[in-house]
């Protein structure tokens, strides 16, 4: 079994891990619609860690945006490769996110992370960060909300509320993508509008409150942790 290895020059501790933020956020791409959904593909992404020998597996699942079939998937198992510090969580997945994404033969489409993009502290969460450094239209949509509250959430598939900034800025929404069950939280992170965002959260949630993209990425994710720690990895 190969692990992946921390890259050399990944920040070692939270001061140099802000450092990076603040250089990459200026690159984020706001200004695309970003891809139609229900066509094309699209990729989840998804990890799971072993605390215990310091292992993080990460999974990228393809799947045809119209029917929600399985077109590719690919894993990659690594190193944890920085502390848990909130607000820096991508900087521990990154480098097997990456990893798995680059082991795909199929172009990713529109990648949907389960985390969070423009709604996040310094509006530069996982899916911001992935989306920059793979040039990839990127979406998060998180299962709880991190900083920010909402209200006035109807209660029917569909229905929304904003998540607004301090300053008053619209940084992502809970979506509501079945009736009467707990919103998800949806938020843009590279080459995509809020708007389509959310359309595609629904598009790929036909059945279940999380997107069938997430959905599929953790149970990979799971197994191939599984298969790792049984094979040894340490």
């Amino acid at each position: 079994m190969k692990i992946i290895e921390t890259p050399a020059d990944w920040p070692a501790d939270e001061s140099a891990a802000l450092a990076v933020q603040d250089e990459l956020r200026s690159r984020v791409v706001l200004d695309e619609v970003g891809p139609v959904p229900g066509a094309g593909l699209v990729t989840g992404v998804d990890v799971a860690y072993d605390d215990e020998r310091d292992l993080v597996a990460a999974a990228a699942v393809v799947l045809d945006a119209a029917t929600l079939s399985v077109v590719e998937q690919a894993t990659a198992v690594g190193r944890v490769a920085f502390p848990y510090v909130p607000g820096l969580l991508a900087f521990r997945e990154i480098p097997t996110v990456m990893a798995a994404l680059e082991s795909l033969s199929a172009d990713p489409g529109l990648v949907v992370c389960d985390g969070y993009g423009r709604a996040h502290p310094r509006r530069f969460g996982l899916a911001a960060h992935l989306g920059v450094l793979t040039g990839l239209p990127v979406v998060g949509v998180a299962k709880n909300p991190f900083v920010f509250s909402y209200d006035g959430l109807g209660p029917r598939r569909g229905d929304f509320a904003p998540l607004v900034a301090d300053d008053g800025e619209e940084v992502g929404r809970a979506l509501r993508t079945q009736d009467g069950v707990k919103p998800v939280f949806v938020s843009v992170g590279h080459r995509v509008d809020l708007e389509r965002a959310c359309a595609h959260t629904l598009a790929l949630a036909p059945d279940f409150r999380i997107p069938q993209t997430t959905r599929a990425a953790d149970a990979l994710c799971r197994a191939a942790l599984r298969e790792a720690v049984e094979q040894g990895g340490a």
